[in-house]
């Protein structure tokens, strides 16, 4: 999400009212709200109680056609915790949050959707719309690193650059 100040939103209301804008990413958050500014040119700030997530994506429109992955079918590549969201409305989704716990926010998570190829590259939900958030499992965990494997020299095999 490198490039311009501003990046391409679209806020999903529990409404069903859907509002495309810009957002700046790291100063969006605010403490009553998220704001963004529209299409039209105008500031809004949407409160967390009516927001049920802000998908940053690729483009307004998206991919028609296209239905949004909201699960993963088999355990995700990414590192990270994969993490399963109940909203207040039974609506699930999954998404990889880092495995740092110093981008736990008291507004709210930002995770990594199932499908990497879908319109969206990243979804803020905030915590006033969830009702229940399960870590599934731990992937890449930074505990273990992969050990290279040796395989053994038989005796008899010469060795090239010895001296």
């Amino acid at each position: 999400m490198a490039g311009s100040t501003h990046k391409k939103v679209l806020l999903r209301r529990f409404s069903g009212q859907t509002i495309p804008g810009h957002a700046a990413p790291h100063n969006y958050l605010r403490p009553d709200g998220v704001e963004v500014l529209t299409r039209d040119g105008q500031v809004l700030l949407v409160p967390y109680k009516d927001l049920k997530a802000v998908y940053f994506v690729r483009e307004f429109e998206g991919e028609s056609g296209q239905e949004e992955k909201k699960l993963f079918q088999s355990r995700p590549k990414l590192e990270g915790l994969w993490v399963r969201m109940r909203f207040r409305d039974d609506d699930l989704l999954d998404g990889i949050f880092p495995n740092d716990l110093l981008q736990v926010s008291e507004l709210g998570i930002t995770v990594t959707p199932p499908d990497p190829y879908s319109n969206n590259q990243r979804i803020f939900v905030p915590r006033q719309a969830l009702r229940e958030l399960t870590v599934l499992g731990v992937i890449g965990s930074p505990l273990r690193k992969p050990r290279a494997k040796r395989r053994p020299t038989a005796k008899e095999q010469i060795e090239l650059f010895e001296a």
